[in-house]
């Protein structure tokens, strides 16, 4: 190597150290900059021709620029909701506009690719980063948050004014309690409608089955014969007259004591006379057992309560001038029948009573005088925030109230209402809550039986003088249920409604899955 070639390697060497003092700087000017990745230098060596491989000469160096780009830089939080880091492997696909056109960007439709997420909304609604670029996504389901496709499109947003939308259909799901616990439930008389956690209309000034719906049959009597007691001086029985005795001057015992095998089938159940024990005993079936051993201190009130236990009468049976004069409930007529000489004994025959005409139509309504009767015997259904056509929003409170109940027995199956309320201020004749007017009836099995249709139209619904309008219930299949629950309340599985306000693009943010939202 000459003097020349010394002086050539040395400046050689000197630029290749100025290439790396200028990458150098470059990354400490651009220690700021978002999503700038340092350039890093590698030197070579080169090797300088030589023809005679025993004369070689140490070469000169150059320098080459040594990108780090898929290296992770460092992930720094910001307050813009558009802002964002790949934590890992991967690019933003964006692409650049070529040209702005009525200030809207015209793109070339090729893709490229950054690691520069500090995006944000433009007045077009696009996603713009700092370097000009903008955003690429796919759509994705609203409800499973998976891709609908493979293609990236440069995204947008519209801000334009969105007009209100009324709410014209409610979607509803839930699970209806077998036997509702309400706040007359537990103190109900057994084998009544309002003890197995229904509503009862004979509570109510208004009846609020569905407008139309027949009144409900109110309570008969069947009065019996007169009989007397075993006393010397023979008197008519009283409900204190006792089944079993001795006839004497101070006794009150039946006259003609009831003989096993002996009983009385009232409405399917049997309560049968037994001299094997002393006490009045009920089974899990509801069948009973009357002890009429030698000291039994029954009485005929024994055998009343007995007969009401079965019919679930409120209004109970009573002995009148020796005549047991039996209420037959408003669950069903009263059918009597007997074995023995249980019948004869007490006064009675068999039959059937038919219950009373009642005086009280359904109207639909629950008025404000009846408030207290309706929170008491219903459940709550949920609650939803529905939209008038100004996009007022009107809070949509709905309540369950249980009207028939197959455990009632022969002829009554699980039936339910849903009312909603119309007004949060009735007193007296005003309407407070609304029946939808139709009967939702099930299956022993817990599914619904009808309706049929999935669709339940509500007409002119309105709260609180804001007009809602028609509004349509969809129940899909196997959606509205009825199941036993330890709570007594109903399951709400979806209650949400197709309505909302007027207004425009608040703001558009991402969320940790690399969804906007």
């Amino acid at each position: 190597m000459g003097i020349f070639d010394a002086l050539n390697t040395s400046v050689g060497g000197l630029q290749a150290q100025s290439f790396a003092l200028q990458n150098i700087s470059g990354n400490i000017a651009n220690a700021s900059t978002t999503g700038y990745k340092g350039i890093g230098t590698s030197f070579e060596d080169l090797i300088p021709d030589a023809t005679t491989p025993s004369r070689q000469v140490a070469g000169g160096v150059t320098a080459f620029a040594q990108a780090t780009i898929t290296t992770q830089g460092t992930v720094s939080a910001t307050t813009v909701a558009t802002n964002m880091a790949i934590n890992g492997d991967g690019f933003f696909s964006v692409q650049k506009a070529s040209a702005v056109v009525d200030n809207v960007p015209v793109f070339t439709g090729v893709t490229d690719y950054t690691r520069r997420g500090d995006f944000q909304v433009n007045a077009n609604g696009n996603l713009i980063n700092g370097a000009g670029y903008y955003l690429m996504g796919v759509t994705v389901d609203p409800k499973t948050g998976n891709p609908t496709g493979n293609v990236p499109q440069v995204l947008q947003f519209q801000n334009n004014f969105i007009p209100a939308q009324s709410t014209t259909a409610i979607q509803y799901a839930a699970n209806l309690p077998t036997t509702p616990k309400t706040p007359a439930s537990s103190g109900a008389q057994a084998g009544t409608i309002t003890a197995g956690g229904g509503i009862n209309p004979a509570d109510f000034a208004s009846n609020p089955l569905p407008l139309g719906t027949p009144a409900p049959p109110v309570n008969a009597f069947f009065t019996g014969t007169i009989i007397n007691n075993d006393n010397t001086t023979p008197a008519a029985i009283t409900a204190a007259t006792q089944l079993v005795g001795t006839a004497s001057a101070t006794s009150n015992d039946l006259a003609t004591a009831i003989t096993p095998p002996a009983s009385l089938t009232v409405n399917g159940k049997t309560i049968t006379f037994s001299t094997a024990q002393t006490t009045s005993t009920t089974d899990s079936s509801g069948n009973v057992t009357i002890g009429i051993g030698p000291t039994s201190t029954l009485t005929v009130q024994s055998v009343l309560s007995a007969i009401d236990g079965i019919t679930g009468a409120t209004t109970a049976s009573t002995v009148n001038s020796g005549k047991l004069v039996l209420s037959t409930g408003t669950n069903q007529d009263l059918v009597i029948s007997g074995t023995g000489n249980a019948l004869a004994a007490l006064g009675l025959s068999a039959g059937t009573t038919v219950r009373a005409t009642g005086t009280n139509p359904g109207t639909g309504i629950v008025t404000g005088n009846d408030l207290t009767a309706f929170t008491n015997e219903s459940i709550s259904g949920g609650a939803v925030t529905a939209f008038n056509a100004a996009g007022t929003p009107i809070n949509v409170q709905l309540r369950w109230a249980k009207t028939d109940s197959a455990s009632l027995g022969t002829g009554h199956q699980d039936s339910w209402n849903l009312f909603y309320q119309t007004s949060t201020s009735a007193t007296g004749a005003q309407t407070a809550w609304v029946n939808t007017g139709t009967n939702f009836v099930f299956n022993a099995n817990g599914s619904l039986a009808s309706p049929a249709g999935s669709a339940v139209s509500v007409p002119a619904v309105s709260v609180d003088g804001q007009v809602l309008g028609n509004l349509t219930f969809n129940i899909g299949a196997g959606t509205l249920t009825q199941f036993a629950s330890t709570a007594g309340a109903a399951t709400i599985n979806n209650l949400t409604q197709n309505g909302f306000a007027a207004g425009q693009l608040q703001s558009v943010a991402i969320n940790n899955s690399g969804i906007v939202v």
